[in-house]
């Protein structure tokens, strides 16, 4: 059984911080450190890839998300949010296990990915 890593201060680019995530499949899952209360998880074929485009690009962030809202809300609380991962052999693994967690835990985050 894979295990998440331990949660982190979700990172700054702009002050040349640094994003520990797996290259490869993977799943994220961020939360507020303040509450505790889950904000967004998900999955990528390259995980860190992926998590590069939770900031938006003037914030940092790179890639494509077709959520604004998402972006804005992990830029806004950013100093407030940590985040942990789990690496997964495959896609498909990562997005089972996605999966898993919606179905036993429901949707308990701030936003639907």
């Amino acid at each position: 059984m894979q295990k998440f890593t331990k949660y982190r201060p979700f990172p700054n680019p702009l002050k040349g911080d640094y994003l520990n995530a797996p290259f490869g499949p993977g799943l994220y899952d961020l939360r507020r450190i303040s509450t505790k209360k889950p904000v967004l998880f998900g999955i990528g074929a390259n995980c860190a890839k992926r998590m590069t485009s939770i900031l938006p690009s003037e914030k940092g962030g790179s890639g494509s998300r077709n959520n604004d809202r998402k972006r804005n809300y992990v830029a806004r609380h950013r100093n407030d949010i940590e985040y942990r991962t789990m690496a997964f052999k495959t896609k498909q693994d990562a997005a089972d296990f996605e999966r898993e967690i919606k179905q036993t835990k429901g949707h308990l985050y701030t936003f639907d990915t």
